[in-house]
Protein backbone atom coordinates (compact mmCIF):
# COMPACT_ATOMS: atom_id res chain seq x y z
CA UNK A 1 0.00 0.00 0.00
CA UNK A 2 1.41 3.79 -1.11
CA UNK A 3 0.63 6.47 1.14
CA UNK A 4 1.28 9.40 -0.83
CA UNK A 5 1.99 12.29 0.98
CA UNK A 6 1.92 13.99 -2.38
CA UNK A 7 -1.11 14.20 -4.57
CA UNK A 8 1.00 14.51 -7.63
CA UNK A 9 2.01 11.63 -10.10
CA UNK A 10 5.88 12.27 -11.29
CA UNK A 11 8.15 10.55 -13.58
CA UNK A 12 9.69 8.57 -10.61
CA UNK A 13 6.51 6.81 -9.96
CA UNK A 14 7.55 3.32 -11.06
CA UNK A 15 10.30 3.49 -8.47
CA UNK A 16 8.67 3.06 -5.59
CA UNK A 17 5.81 0.96 -4.09
CA UNK A 18 3.17 -1.78 -5.88
CA UNK A 19 4.54 -1.06 -9.41
CA UNK A 20 8.15 -1.16 -8.48
CA UNK A 21 8.59 -4.22 -6.23
CA UNK A 22 6.21 -6.58 -9.02
CA UNK A 23 9.64 -6.21 -11.16
CA UNK A 24 11.65 -8.31 -8.61
CA UNK A 25 8.36 -10.39 -8.67
CA UNK A 26 7.50 -9.49 -4.84
CA UNK A 27 3.77 -9.99 -4.17
CA UNK A 28 1.33 -6.57 -3.30
CA UNK A 29 0.96 -4.88 -1.58
CA UNK A 30 4.59 -2.65 -0.92
CA UNK A 31 4.16 -0.51 1.80
CA UNK A 32 5.57 2.93 1.04
CA UNK A 33 5.78 6.44 1.89
CA UNK A 34 6.50 9.50 -0.58
CA UNK A 35 6.56 12.77 0.45
CA UNK A 36 7.61 16.23 -1.76
CA UNK A 37 8.99 18.21 0.88
CA UNK A 38 11.43 19.23 -1.32
CA UNK A 39 11.16 21.45 -4.26
CA UNK A 40 11.02 19.29 -7.74
CA UNK A 41 11.62 16.26 -5.59
CA UNK A 42 9.87 13.20 -4.26
CA UNK A 43 11.74 11.21 -1.45
CA UNK A 44 10.14 7.06 -1.03
CA UNK A 45 10.81 4.34 0.97
CA UNK A 46 9.50 1.52 -0.16
CA UNK A 47 9.28 -2.44 2.49
CA UNK A 48 9.85 -5.09 -0.19
CA UNK A 49 9.82 -8.59 1.16
CA UNK A 50 9.67 -11.78 -0.88
CA UNK A 51 9.77 -15.15 1.37
CA UNK A 52 9.71 -17.13 -1.50
CA UNK A 53 11.53 -15.72 -4.54
CA UNK A 54 10.68 -17.09 -8.19
CA UNK A 55 14.46 -17.18 -8.61
CA UNK A 56 14.20 -15.03 -11.88
CA UNK A 57 15.97 -12.32 -13.21
CA UNK A 58 13.78 -8.97 -12.07
CA UNK A 59 12.94 -6.50 -14.83
CA UNK A 60 14.74 -3.23 -15.49
CA UNK A 61 14.72 -0.06 -13.54
CA UNK A 62 16.74 3.39 -13.27
CA UNK A 63 17.68 5.27 -15.69
CA UNK A 64 16.88 8.32 -13.87
CA UNK A 65 19.07 10.65 -12.19
CA UNK A 66 18.44 9.25 -8.60
CA UNK A 67 19.91 6.95 -5.84
CA UNK A 68 18.62 3.93 -4.11
CA UNK A 69 19.53 3.23 -0.64
CA UNK A 70 18.83 0.10 0.47
CA UNK A 71 18.97 -1.45 4.24
CA UNK A 72 18.55 -5.09 4.59
CA UNK A 73 16.30 -7.15 7.62
CA UNK A 74 17.10 -10.25 6.16
CA UNK A 75 20.62 -12.12 5.55
CA UNK A 76 21.28 -13.41 2.51
CA UNK A 77 23.78 -15.00 -0.02
CA UNK A 78 24.44 -14.81 -3.48
CA UNK A 79 22.43 -12.00 -4.88
CA UNK A 80 22.96 -11.15 -8.98
CA UNK A 81 23.44 -8.00 -10.38
CA UNK A 82 23.46 -6.14 -13.57
CA UNK A 83 24.09 -2.81 -14.74
CA UNK A 84 23.14 -1.73 -18.74
CA UNK A 85 22.35 -5.68 -19.08
CA UNK A 86 26.31 -6.41 -17.80
CA UNK A 87 26.43 -9.07 -14.97
CA UNK A 88 27.92 -6.99 -12.66
CA UNK A 89 29.10 -9.32 -9.69
CA UNK A 90 27.21 -11.95 -7.21
CA UNK A 91 27.48 -10.90 -3.46
CA UNK A 92 26.20 -11.50 0.04
CA UNK A 93 24.67 -9.39 2.38
CA UNK A 94 23.79 -9.38 6.34
CA UNK A 95 20.80 -8.12 8.11
CA UNK A 96 21.99 -4.49 8.87
CA UNK A 97 23.92 -3.78 6.04
CA UNK A 98 23.24 -0.50 3.95
CA UNK A 99 23.96 -0.03 0.29
CA UNK A 100 23.46 2.76 -2.33
CA UNK A 101 23.09 2.13 -6.28
CA UNK A 102 23.04 4.63 -8.79
CA UNK A 103 20.04 4.52 -10.65
CA UNK A 104 21.25 6.45 -14.00
CA UNK A 105 22.26 2.72 -15.18
CA UNK A 106 19.48 0.42 -16.05
CA UNK A 107 19.67 -2.31 -13.10
CA UNK A 108 18.60 -6.27 -12.71
CA UNK A 109 18.89 -8.40 -10.07
CA UNK A 110 18.00 -12.04 -9.09
CA UNK A 111 17.05 -13.27 -5.70
CA UNK A 112 17.04 -17.22 -5.25
CA UNK A 113 16.48 -16.61 -1.23
CA UNK A 114 13.85 -14.96 0.56
CA UNK A 115 14.80 -11.34 0.63
CA UNK A 116 13.63 -8.81 3.36
CA UNK A 117 14.65 -4.85 2.69
CA UNK A 118 13.69 -1.34 2.69
CA UNK A 119 14.73 0.37 -0.27
CA UNK A 120 14.88 4.57 0.25
CA UNK A 121 14.93 6.72 -3.03
CA UNK A 122 17.10 9.73 -3.30
CA UNK A 123 16.81 11.83 -6.56
CA UNK A 124 19.74 14.38 -7.44
CA UNK A 125 17.37 17.19 -7.41
CA UNK A 126 16.57 16.12 -3.93
CA UNK A 127 20.09 16.40 -2.82
CA UNK A 128 20.85 19.87 -4.74
CA UNK A 129 17.90 21.13 -3.27
CA UNK A 130 19.33 20.40 0.66
CA UNK A 131 22.72 22.17 -0.28
CA UNK A 132 20.51 25.01 -1.48
CA UNK A 133 18.00 25.35 1.26
CA UNK A 134 21.80 25.15 3.33
CA UNK A 135 22.91 27.67 1.38
CA UNK A 136 26.60 24.88 0.93
CA UNK A 137 28.11 23.94 -1.81
CA UNK A 138 25.93 21.06 -3.94
CA UNK A 139 27.69 17.82 -3.93
CA UNK A 140 28.57 15.64 -6.60
CA UNK A 141 26.61 12.97 -5.83
CA UNK A 142 27.17 9.65 -3.72
CA UNK A 143 30.20 7.93 -4.05
CA UNK A 144 30.00 4.40 -3.70
CA UNK A 145 30.95 0.72 -5.11
CA UNK A 146 27.87 -1.67 -6.03
CA UNK A 147 27.02 -3.80 -3.60
CA UNK A 148 30.30 -3.02 -1.38
CA UNK A 149 27.95 -2.80 2.27
CA UNK A 150 28.36 -0.50 5.24
CA UNK A 151 26.92 -0.45 8.55
CA UNK A 152 25.30 3.42 10.21
CA UNK A 153 23.47 3.61 13.04
CA UNK A 154 21.62 6.56 12.08
CA UNK A 155 20.60 4.65 8.66
CA UNK A 156 19.65 2.00 11.35
CA UNK A 157 17.35 3.46 13.76
CA UNK A 158 16.09 5.76 10.89
CA UNK A 159 14.69 2.36 9.02
CA UNK A 160 13.13 0.93 12.23
CA UNK A 161 10.71 3.99 12.70
CA UNK A 162 10.41 3.67 9.06
CA UNK A 163 9.03 -0.08 8.68
CA UNK A 164 7.05 1.04 12.37
CA UNK A 165 5.13 3.35 10.81
CA UNK A 166 4.97 1.63 7.45
CA UNK A 167 2.59 -1.06 8.93
CA UNK A 168 0.77 1.34 11.34
CA UNK A 169 0.01 4.20 8.68
CA UNK A 170 -3.31 5.34 10.17
CA UNK A 171 -1.26 6.27 13.08
CA UNK A 172 1.00 8.35 11.10
CA UNK A 173 0.77 11.69 10.93
CA UNK A 174 2.21 13.95 7.77
CA UNK A 175 4.49 15.95 9.81
CA UNK A 176 6.36 12.93 10.63
CA UNK A 177 6.80 11.58 7.21
CA UNK A 178 8.28 14.17 5.95
CA UNK A 179 11.04 14.41 8.77
CA UNK A 180 11.84 11.03 8.16
CA UNK A 181 12.44 11.36 4.98
CA UNK A 182 14.13 15.08 4.61
CA UNK A 183 16.18 13.62 7.60
CA UNK A 184 17.67 10.16 5.76
CA UNK A 185 18.13 12.28 2.54
CA UNK A 186 20.34 15.10 4.72
CA UNK A 187 22.14 12.24 6.61
CA UNK A 188 23.17 10.49 3.23
CA UNK A 189 24.21 13.39 1.95
CA UNK A 190 26.46 14.85 4.64
CA UNK A 191 27.84 11.22 5.37
CA UNK A 192 28.29 9.97 1.84
CA UNK A 193 28.37 13.11 -0.05
CA UNK A 194 30.31 14.96 2.02
CA UNK A 195 27.33 17.89 2.15
CA UNK A 196 28.63 20.49 4.84
CA UNK A 197 26.80 20.02 7.55
CA UNK A 198 24.02 22.35 8.43
CA UNK A 199 23.91 22.07 12.63
CA UNK A 200 26.14 25.45 12.92
CA UNK A 201 24.09 27.03 10.57
CA UNK A 202 21.05 28.15 12.54
CA UNK A 203 22.20 30.83 14.94
CA UNK A 204 18.54 31.79 16.14
CA UNK A 205 15.33 30.13 15.76
CA UNK A 206 12.16 31.66 13.98
CA UNK A 207 10.64 34.57 14.84
CA UNK A 208 8.00 35.59 17.04
CA UNK A 209 5.33 35.67 14.59
CA UNK A 210 6.99 32.55 12.25
CA UNK A 211 6.65 30.65 15.73
CA UNK A 212 3.39 31.76 16.36
CA UNK A 213 2.20 31.39 12.50
CA UNK A 214 3.33 27.49 12.52
CA UNK A 215 1.78 26.43 16.32
CA UNK A 216 -1.85 27.67 14.94
CA UNK A 217 -1.20 25.69 11.47
CA UNK A 218 -0.52 22.84 13.68
CA UNK A 219 -3.31 23.43 16.71
CA UNK A 220 -5.92 23.91 13.77
CA UNK A 221 -4.97 20.47 12.24
CA UNK A 222 -4.86 18.09 15.10
CA UNK A 223 -4.54 15.07 12.63
CA UNK A 224 -1.24 16.30 11.32
CA UNK A 225 -2.76 16.57 7.68
CA UNK A 226 -1.15 20.07 6.87
CA UNK A 227 2.52 19.56 5.22
CA UNK A 228 5.61 20.75 6.28
CA UNK A 229 5.99 22.46 3.31
CA UNK A 230 2.82 23.79 3.62
CA UNK A 231 3.63 25.51 6.85
CA UNK A 232 7.30 26.30 6.27
CA UNK A 233 5.94 28.19 2.95
CA UNK A 234 3.20 30.33 5.57
CA UNK A 235 6.54 31.43 7.17
CA UNK A 236 8.35 32.31 4.31
CA UNK A 237 10.78 29.52 4.74
CA UNK A 238 11.92 26.13 2.89
CA UNK A 239 10.94 22.94 4.39
CA UNK A 240 14.42 21.84 5.71
CA UNK A 241 15.27 25.59 7.09
CA UNK A 242 11.54 25.77 8.66
CA UNK A 243 12.35 22.47 10.84
CA UNK A 244 15.78 23.24 12.08
CA UNK A 245 14.52 26.78 12.98
CA UNK A 246 11.26 24.90 14.60
CA UNK A 247 13.29 23.25 16.39
CA UNK A 248 15.92 25.66 18.08
CA UNK A 249 13.01 27.68 18.96
CA UNK A 250 10.86 24.82 20.72
CA UNK A 251 13.25 22.38 21.28
CA UNK A 252 10.90 19.84 19.44
CA UNK A 253 10.99 19.09 15.77
CA UNK A 254 7.34 19.59 14.67
CA UNK A 255 5.95 16.36 14.48
CA UNK A 256 7.06 15.66 18.21
CA UNK A 257 5.54 19.11 18.87
CA UNK A 258 2.31 18.18 17.48
CA UNK A 259 2.11 15.04 19.52
CA UNK A 260 2.92 17.20 22.76
CA UNK A 261 -0.46 19.43 21.50
CA UNK A 262 -2.57 16.65 21.08
CA UNK A 263 -1.87 14.79 24.90
CA UNK A 264 -2.45 18.71 26.16
CA UNK A 265 -5.36 18.86 23.88
CA UNK A 266 -6.28 15.56 25.64
CA UNK A 267 -5.96 16.35 29.63
CA UNK A 268 -8.05 19.05 28.76
CA UNK A 269 -10.67 17.20 27.91
CA UNK A 270 -10.16 14.57 30.23
CA UNK A 271 -11.43 16.27 32.97
CA UNK A 272 -15.16 16.33 30.95
CA UNK A 273 -16.48 13.50 32.27
CA UNK A 274 -19.48 13.52 29.63
CA UNK A 275 -16.64 12.47 26.87
CA UNK A 276 -15.95 8.60 26.32
CA UNK A 277 -12.60 8.20 25.65
CA UNK A 278 -13.26 7.03 21.86
CA UNK A 279 -14.51 10.73 21.77
CA UNK A 280 -11.36 12.56 22.87
CA UNK A 281 -9.17 10.83 20.94
CA UNK A 282 -11.10 11.72 17.81
CA UNK A 283 -11.10 15.25 18.69
CA UNK A 284 -7.16 14.89 19.64
CA UNK A 285 -6.37 13.74 16.44
CA UNK A 286 -5.96 9.94 17.02
CA UNK A 287 -6.07 7.10 14.80
CA UNK A 288 -8.71 5.68 17.43
CA UNK A 289 -8.51 4.24 21.38
CA UNK A 290 -5.87 2.14 20.96
CA UNK A 291 -3.57 5.00 19.28
CA UNK A 292 -4.40 7.66 21.96
CA UNK A 293 -4.08 5.46 25.07
CA UNK A 294 -0.30 4.38 23.73
CA UNK A 295 0.71 8.01 22.69
CA UNK A 296 -0.61 9.11 26.17
CA UNK A 297 0.97 6.76 28.50
CA UNK A 298 4.82 7.72 26.69
CA UNK A 299 4.11 11.24 27.36
CA UNK A 300 2.75 11.18 31.09
CA UNK A 301 3.49 7.22 32.21
CA UNK A 302 -0.13 7.00 33.20
CA UNK A 303 -2.83 5.67 30.66
CA UNK A 304 -5.72 8.15 30.11
CA UNK A 305 -8.21 6.21 32.04
CA UNK A 306 -5.67 6.22 35.41
CA UNK A 307 -4.94 9.81 34.78
CA UNK A 308 -8.85 11.05 34.20
CA UNK A 309 -9.75 9.19 38.00
CA UNK A 310 -6.75 10.97 39.43
CA UNK A 311 -7.62 14.26 38.10
CA UNK A 312 -11.40 14.93 38.31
Amino acid sequence: MTTNFNNSERPTRRLYGDEFTAGFGAPAPAPTFVTRSLPQAELAVTELRMDAPAGRISERFGGTDAYMIAHELRSYRGMEYWEDGRHISTYDLRAGDTTITDLRCELQVRFEVPVHVMLWLVPRTALDALADDANVPRIDGLPHRPGTPFADQTVRHLNLAAIAALHAPEQVNRLFVDHLNLAFASHVAQIYGGMQSTARLIKGGLALWQERRAKEMMAGDLTGSTSLAEIAAACGLSSGYFARAFRKSTGLAPHAWMLSLRVERAMTLLRRPDLSLSEIALACGFADQSHFGRVFTQHTGQSPGTWRRSSI
